[in-house]
């Protein structure tokens, strides 16, 4: 029999029929605020379970299955959540983590499609290959996150803290970065030849200073207003991107076509390497 209780009245709130929590049937459970700290909770359904401020540091939820699942506030620092089913086709089937601390959790190869993941504590984790398609991480503190070949495809970064994050080879394609502060962030690729892909995302008003985006797809990406200091764009494909009053002070463009890019009010002139049409104009 195992007892979970309450992280802080101690109160029991269920009782389990095993020997163990691992492969458990937990599902529609009303679990808020219990001590589940270093459980070890791998292949366990706990789908539409009530979860809100429960204490799962350090468990393992290896493979478990949490759609649905309301994980508001609750502490999954360090907890291992590799292959977790929390994502859903559906954004009302995905799991809520809004405010959640998954500081220094493994989520690779994870599924997070269009789970709710605002205002969380992410600094460090691991969202290698992890699946984040229409996931929503608004104001999140993503600092330092590893993820690479993660799909970041439509997913709400907006006002996110990308500062220093391993995102080599990912693919944010239409993603909204709006705001985002993603000084030395990492985007170049892992691979000879590879690329990371941010077609048609929206970096308007982003903190991008000392990020490194060799050779990054950046089709139709949009960069109006946002601060380019110190950006290694060499090679990168920009056809059809805005850079319209980005700061693109010391920025390297070797190799970089800017025929299509839309430039005006951009203070060219402090950039290395920028070679562009004599029918460009309003530049600075």
């Amino acid at each position: 029999m195992v007892e979970i209780k309450h992280r802080e009245t101690g109160q029991i709130l269920e009782r389990i029929d095993a020997d163990t929590l691992a492969g458990a049937d937990l599902r529609d459970m009303q679990l808020n605020g219990a001590d589940l700290r270093n459980a070890d909770l791998t292949g366990a359904n706990l789908e539409s379970s009530d979860l809100v401020g429960a204490l799962l540091s350090g468990a393992r939820l290896v493979d478990s299955v949490l759609v649905a699942t309301d994980l508001s506030n609750a502490d999954l620092s360090s907890a291992d959540l590799t292959q977790a089913h929390l994502g859903a086709e559906r954004p009302s089937r995905a799991a809520t983590l809004n405010g959640a601390d998954l500081s220094h959790a493994t989520l690779e190869r994870a599924d997070l499609r269009h789970a709710d993941v605002r205002r969380a504590n992410l600094q460090g984790a691991n969202l290698g290959h992890a699946d984040m398609r229409g996931t929503d991480f608004q104001g999140s503190n993503l600092c330092h996150v590893v993820a690479p070949k993660a799909l970041f495809i439509r997913a709400n970064l907006r006002e996110a803290n990308l500062c220093g994050a391993d995102l080599r080879d990912c693919h944010l394609n239409d993603a909204n970065l709006a705001g985002a502060s993603m000084h030395e962030a990492d985007l170049t690729s892992a691979l000879p030849g590879g690329f990371t892909v941010i077609n048609l995302a929206n970096f308007e008003g982003a903190d991008l200073r000392g990020s490194k985006l060799r050779s990054v797809s950046a089709q139709e990406t949009n960069f109006r207003n946002a601060n380019l200091t110190d950006v290694d764009l060499t090679n990168a494909v920009l056809g059809g991107a805005i850079l319209r009053r980005a700061d693109v002070t010391n920025t390297d463009f070797s190799g970089v076509e800017l025929a299509s890019v839309t430039m005006e009010f951009a203070n060219f002139s402090k950039a290395r390497n920028a070679v562009y049409p004599s029918y460009k104009k309003n530049l600075r």
